[in-house]
C-alpha cells in the first residue's frame, strides 16, 4: 500500500485524503491547529459559536456530490435550511430583500426597471448553460495542459461560454438599473476581482446564487467540516493535530521525509492542502520551487478582510440572516482593494447573522454576528487602533440602517484580519481568497497542482486548480486526488 501525506485540513486537504484513502493509498493528514476546518474552523466562546471562515452555502449540488462519492449525502451529516429572502442588500436610501421564488425576483426586477424580469430570464438561461458545461467541463480539469479542453462541448460552446467578455460588459447588455447592475455583479465578488475583469462565464455564479439558492447547515458552516471529518476516517484517514510541518526534504528530486514539531514522516507522495506560496518558500528549498518571488509578486491576489466576530445580549429584530451594505460607493472600494490598494475609506461591508436562521449559535435570547469588510491583500498597518477604527465606522452604519442600538449590547468581540491570515495560516500577502479568478489565472494559467521540480510533490487548495471558493475547494482535492493516483501507476 503507497503511503500519502496530505499538508492541511480545511476542505481541499480533507477532501484530497478522503479520495486518497478510498483510491487505496494510506493517508496521514498533518494539520498544526488542534482541530480539522483550517480557515473554515469554528470558535466556540462564552456560550457563543462561530463560524471564522466561509459563512455563505452556495452549489448545494457541488456538496451532495462530494458525499454521495462516498456512499453517503449531505442529510446523513446536517441538515439544509433554504433562506428565503436569500439575503437583504442596503443601498443608500433603501434596501431590497432578495426572494428564493424566480418568480418573485422577476417581479422585483421589473419594479426597478420595467422589463428587466424578462432579462432576468434570459440571464439566467446562458447561466444555466455556463454552469452545466463550465463545472463539468471546466472545473475539474487538471489545468496541466491545453489538451484537456479539446473537448466538443467547450469547443462547439466556446461563445456562449462567454469566456473573452467581462461580467461587467455582460451584465451591462441586459440591465441598466445601477441597483440591479450591482445585484448582478454581486456574485462575482467572491472570486476575487472587479467584475471587469473576471470573465463573464463567471455569471454561472448568478445562476448558483438566484436557481440554486442560499442555504444554511442547521448548526452552522462547521457542520461541514464534522461531516468531511467523519468521512476521512470512515476512509481510513490519520489526523494528527498539533502537528506544524518545518520541511520538505528532497533528495533526488523526491521528498524523502516530511519534517515536523511532532517528529518525521515518510510516503511516497505528498499532498500540500497549505499556502502554495508557504510551501514553496518556507518548505522546500530555493533549487526545488516552481515559482520565483517574482512570479508570486506578479499574481493579482484576491483580498483579505477584516473580521469581527460579535456576541450580543439581546436579540435583534427584522435582520436577516446575509445582509450585504451597498450604501457606500462600490467603484470606489473596488478601486481601493484592486486597483490603488489601500485601506479603504468608506468600505462597503456584510453581516451575517446566523441566530436569526439558527438560535443555537448563542446564548439564549442572544444574537450572534458576523461582520466582514473586503479589503486588499498585502497591506501593512495592520493594528488594534486600525481595526477598532473600522468597527465603530461600520457599527454606527449598521445601527442607523436597522434603526437599533447595538453597541451597549455588545457582550463578546474578536476582530481577525490581514496579520492573523498570515500568522494563522501563511496565507500569502494575509488573503483570505486565494488567486482571483481573471482570464490570465484560469485554468493552465495557475500555479500547477504538481510541482515542476519535486516529482511527487502536489499541491490543492484556492490558490491552484480551479480556485477559490468552498465548492471549488471540494472539487480541487477530487482533481488532485485522481493526478496523484495517475502518478502512482506509472511511478
Amino acid at each position: 500500500m503507497q503511503k500519502a501525506i496530505v499538508i492541511g485540513s480545511g476542505f481541499a486537504g480533507m477532501a484530497a485524503a478522503s479520495f486518497l484513502a478510498k483510491d487505496g493509498f494510506d493517508v496521514t493528514l498533518l494539520e498544526q491547529h488542534p482541530i480539522p476546518g483550517g480557515r473554515a474552523r469554528k470558535m466556540e466562546v462564552e456560550g457563543f459559536t462561530f463560524d471564522m471562515g466561509p459563512s455563505w452555502y452556495w452549489m448545494p449540488d457541488i456538496f451532495e456530490r462530494y458525499f454521495n462519492q462516498f456512499g453517503k449525502k449531505v442529510a446523513d451529516y446536517y441538515q439544509l435550511e433554504r433562506l428565503d429572502p436569500s439575503y437583504r442588500v442596503y443601498y443608500k436610501d433603501r434596501h431590497l430583500d432578495i426572494p428564493a421564488d424566480f418568480t418573485a425576483l422577476k417581479s422585483l426586477f421589473d419594479s426597478l426597471e420595467p422589463g428587466s424580469g424578462e432579462q432576468l430570464e434570459k440571464f439566467i438561461r446562458e447561466a444555466a448553460f455556463k454552469y452545466k458545461v463550465g463545472i463539468n467541463k471546466l472545473v475539474f480539469k487538471p489545468g496541466q495542459s491545453l489538451t484537456e479542453f479539446l473537448d466538443l462541448d467547450l469547443l462547439t460552446g466556446i461563445f456562449r461560454l462567454d469566456v473573452f467578455n467581462s461580467i461587467s460588459t455582460h451584465v451591462r447588455r441586459h440591465f441598466k438599473n445601477p441597483l440591479l447592475r450591482e445585484l448582478m455583479e454581486f456574485p462575482v465578488l467572491f472570486l476575487g476581482a472587479l467584475p471587469q475583469n473576471i470573465p463573464a462565464l463567471y455569471s454561472l455564479m448568478n445562476y448558483a446564487d438566484i436557481q440554486l439558492g442560499t442555504w444554511y447547515p442547521i448548526g452552522g458552516m462547521y457542520k461541514i467540516v464534522k461531516g468531511m471529518y467523519q468521512v476521512a476516517q470512515e476512509q481510513g484517514v490519520r489526523f494528527h493535530f498539533n502537528t506544524k510541518v518545518q520541511q520538505l526534504v528532497v533528495e533526488n528530486g523526491t521528498i524523502s521525509r516530511v519534517v515536523t514539531n511532532q517528529g518525521e514522516f515518510t510516503a511516497d507522495v505528498v499532498v500540500s492542502g497549505a499556502d502554495y506560496h508557504h510551501t514553496e518558500s518556507q518548505l522546500l528549498s530555493a533549487s526545488n520551487r516552481s515559482y520565483s518571488e517574482a512570479y508570486w509578486e506578479k499574481r493579482v491576489m484576491a483580498p483579505s478582510c477584516l473580521l469581527y466576530y460579535v456576541g450580543l445580549n439581546k436579540r435583534l429584530t427584522g435582520l436577516r440572516h446575509h445582509a450585504l451594505f451597498f450604501d457606500t460607493d462600490f467603484g470606489k472600494h473596488g478601486q481601493e482593494i484592486y486597483t490603488h490598494p489601500q485601506w479603504p475609506t468608506d468600505p462597503l461591508f456584510y453581516v451575517s447573522a446566523t441566530t436569526i436562521t439558527d438560535p443555537s449559535g448563542a446564548p439564549a435570547g442572544c444574537e450572534n454576528l458576523f461582520f466582514l469588510i473586503p479589503v486588499a491583500a498585502g497591506l501593512t498597518g495592520d493594528t488594534e487602533v486600525l481595526r477598532e477604527r473600522y468597527f465603530q465606522q461600520i457599527l454606527q452604519r449598521f445601527e442607523a440602517r436597522i434603526g437599533q442600538s447595538v453597541a451597549n449590547h455588545i457582550v463578546y468581540k474578536k476582530s481577525f484580519a490581514v496579520s492573523d491570515f498570515i500568522h494563522d495560516y501563511h496565507a500569502f500577502k494575509g488573503n483570505a481568497y486565494g488567486l482571483a479568478n481573471t482570464l490570465l489565472q484560469t485554468a493552465v494559467l495557475k500555479p500547477g497542482l504538481r510541482s515542476k521540480k519535486v516529482r511527487n510533490l502536489f499541491y490543492t487548495g484556492q490558490l491552484t486548480v480551479p480556485g477559490p471558493g468552498v465548492p471549488p475547494s471540494l472539487i480541487s482535492g477530487e482533481v488532485v486526488a485522481t493526478a496523484v493516483r495517475k502518478y502512482a501507476k506509472k511511478a
